[in-house]
């Protein structure tokens, strides 16, 4: 049994969803939300901040700063409060009203860019405007996720040693990307392990990282509209791109069995399931797809016949019921 005394102290998961009655598909989704950031970033989040507590970075008036899509920014504002620093998110107009609500009702500042860069889009305006705050105010540390080696460290001493010792012949992983630390600190992991499982990174359709033209996205999470640096191609040997609505048919595909899964889990496991269609018409390998999210900060987007209708066009409504 557990015992914390600190939230971020909890981050194992060991729970997986077996697809094989769910989806007639032999894929295990590992369920990465049940922590109390709700999400595999409070592995990134508590990594992070444990780093530059080791690098005399933060002092006794330190702000933190993060761009967040979202779950970022709720994980941090979780290991904040719990070490008694103070936390400014800056998101942009895809965040979730919830995920907002979250971060202020865990102490964070929430400050929204409303206007995308002509280069780069939302994410390079949040980063324009935390390099700002940074210039303007020296108490703001910016933990900046998308060159912060202890992201994708995080995943490599974390969640990849639990996916090994659960499936220790394992065919394929399949991994979202944002940043690129859950993707890299996995592949890493396998590669320096011998392991001969291929890593199939899931990307959403309008995201720029693997070299794709940029195009409008309404759910946050996965994708970027400037190419993380963080991501090594090398380490990839497959990439899948979801189209948003295909990120909403396989959500709800799962909540129509109870499970209710966030978009960026939606994105891994549609992404999962049309590679493995393609390239395992036998059915023959062993597959895990890792679910970043839970669901109920989606409740007005993804799971909303009207924003969906809105957004995506009624015609779809059928097709996703």
């Amino acid at each position: 049994m557990p015992v914390i005394t600190k939230p971020h102290e909890f981050l194992e998961s060991d729970v997986y969803i077996d697809l094989n009655d769910l989806l007639g598909r032999g894929l295990y989704l590992k369920c990465d939300g049940f922590n109390f950031g709700g999400s595999v970033k409070l592995r990134t989040a508590a990594s992070m901040v444990a780093a530059a507590g080791r690098d005399g970075l933060i002092g006794a008036d330190s702000i933190l700063v993060e761009s967040s899509s979202g779950n970022l920014g709720i994980a941090l504002s979780v290991v904040a409060a719990s070490i008694g620093r103070r936390f400014t998110c800056v998101i942009d107009p895809r965040c979730n009203r919830q995920t907002a609500d979250l971060m202020r009702a865990l102490g964070a500042e929430v400050v929204t860019v409303t206007e995308p860069s002509a280069e780069g889009g939302f994410l390079r305006a949040r980063q324009d405007h935390v390099r700002r705050l940074c210039e303007e105010d020296g108490r703001y540390l910016w933990l900046n996720q998308y060159l912060n080696h202890a992201n994708w460290s995080a995943h490599y001493e974390t969640t990849a040693p639990e996916i090994a010792k659960q499936f220790p012949h394992l065919d394929v992983l399949f991994v979202g990307v944002g940043t690129g630390g859950t993707v890299m600190g996995c592949s890493r992991y396998f590669r320096d392990n011998g392991a001969d499982t291929r890593i199939v990174a899931v990307d959403a359709v309008g995201s720029v990282t693997f070299g794709l033209p940029a195009g409008p996205r309404l759910i946050p999470g996965l994708g970027a509209g400037v190419r993380p640096p963080m991501v090594d191609t090398s380490l990839i040997d497959d990439v899948v791109h979801v189209a948003e609505i295909d990120t909403i048919r396989a959500c709800r595909r799962l909540s129509a069995q109870g499970f209710l899964l966030g978009g960026s889990s939606g994105t891994v496991l549609s992404g999962a399931l049309s590679w493995l269609d393609r390239n395992d018409p036998g059915r023959e390998l062993s597959a895990v797809a890792i679910a970043p999210d839970l669901g109920e900060r989606y409740v007005d987007t993804i799971y909303n016949d009207s924003w969906v209708a809105e957004h995506f066009g009624a015609q779809h409504l059928r097709s996703i019921a």
